[in-house]
């Protein structure tokens, strides 16, 4: 099972549900793992606090040219959607950091001038929080392309057991990464206008990639309407409620997972996962009837 926890915007939370949800389940017994794919601003291992005992740098493809061999005929840059080459009177320039590693330009370079390169991007981090396997990526400074260093996170996934992703936020290239391919998507928001506006942009994400969602509130308070009322037009499951709370707030600036913070949260996501897991089921069945 691989479910992917997402917002539309930063700081709603969600975070706070992956691990929570994480640890919960990792407690009552289930195998699980967390995968933080949010690999520009990892922060999983604050509530999880993992011991990681594995590391692998993550490299993607760049064009290095034989300028000896080059007939400066322009196609590579000609192909090239990023810009990532520009071709001189004399001589062919690569802006390493505008590849997408794609190769295009080694594939149909007539004159057979590019070579396949390497450029580190990020670096993945394995290891275990107590029984679950806690797995991160962080991309290296500097470094615009993010995708390719998430999917090498979700290679990790487990083939039998829970996989929850913890997705960067936003509805752009590296969110749309993590969600593609999910049984099921968390989307977690805010009772603010800020917060439903983007919550409807990482629903129809959702949507357009075929991921079921459902919704949970965060800092539920006034104002919570907006997020129902949306819902219920959207068809979309209502899964929880978290209160703005005091105690919540302060014991996640200490690190402290939501299912510590107070009492009663460990069986609120078990609820969680068991509506999630309800909701997965029935899903399939209707897939088969179709």
């Amino acid at each position: 099972m691989i479910i992917a926890v997402a917002s539309g915007k930063g700081g709603t939370g969600k975070t706070t549900v992956a691990t929570g949800l994480v640890l919960v389940l990792r407690d009552s017994g289930h195998k699980v793992a967390y995968l933080d794919c949010d690999v520009e601003e990892p922060n999983g291992h604050i509530f999880m606090a993992p011991q990681c005992n594995e590391s692998e740098d993550i490299f993607i493809e760049v064009p290095e040219i034989e300028q000896d061999k080059c007939a400066l005929c322009g196609k590579c840059a000609e192909l090239c959607v990023f810009n990532a080459l520009l071709v001189t009177s004399d001589e062919v320039i690569t802006f390493p950091e505008l590849c997408h590693g794609c190769g295009g330009c080694r594939y149909f370079c007539p004159a057979q001038a590019v070579r396949s390169g390497r450029k580190k991007i990020g670096t993945v981090e394995r290891g275990t929080a107590g029984r679950a396997v806690f797995v991160r990526g962080e991309l290296q400074v500097g470094t615009a392309l993010s995708p390719p260093l998430v999917n090498a996170v979700k290679k990790n996934q487990l083939s039998r057991g829970i996989n929850v992703m913890d997705a960067p936020p936003g509805t752009s290239c590296p969110a749309v990464a993590t969600v593609r391919g999910a049984d099921f998507c968390i989307l977690v928001t805010e009772p603010t206008p800020f917060g439903l506006h983007d919550l409807a942009l990482a629903a129809q994400m959702a949507k357009s990639l075929g991921v079921p969602c459902g919704v949970v509130v965060n800092r539920a308070g006034d104002g919570r309407e907006l997020i129902e009322n949306f819902c219920l037009q959207e068809g979309l499951p209502l899964l929880m409620k978290i209160p703005l709370s005091r105690t919540i707030a302060e014991a996640g600036s200490r690190g402290v997972p939501l299912n510590q913070a107070e009492v009663g949260w460990d069986r609120m996501l078990l609820l969680l996962y068991s509506d999630i897991k309800g909701l997965i089921m029935s899903e399939r069945a209707y897939g088969n009837q179709r």
